[in-house]
């Protein structure tokens, strides 16, 4: 009987559930998500490479060689970190060129 109780409440909770609504998005909704998942993206790997290099930079122990990479990649973290802000602003001028 208890069996019976906990499978007819759980069908009543499913068939209570509100039905879930797929809406298509336009093409400016779909560039802007886009936009913010490639910033996102650009922004971790960015990160990841600061940390690299601050892992680097503290374990050097004086190696001119090791120094170098660590400031390398400090630098390539640094040109993510700016192509993460710059790219809103590439985009609005796209839209600007194309009339979009």
């Amino acid at each position: 009987m208890h069996i019976y109780a906990v499978v007819s409440f759980t069908s009543d909770l499913i068939a209570a559930a509100p039905p879930e609504v797929w809406a298509v998005k336009s093409i400016p909704q779909v560039v802007d998500g886009l936009r913010n998942w490639i910033i996102g993206i650009l922004v971790g790997v960015a990160t990841l490479f600061m940390v690299l290099a601050g892992l680097q930079y503290t374990s050097a122990g004086g190696d001119p060689g090791r120094l170098e990479q660590a400031k390398s990649n400090f630098r390539s973290a640094l040109i993510g970190y700016a192509l993460a802000v710059m790219a809103p602003v590439l985009l609005q001028v796209l839209r600007g060129i194309l009339g979009a």
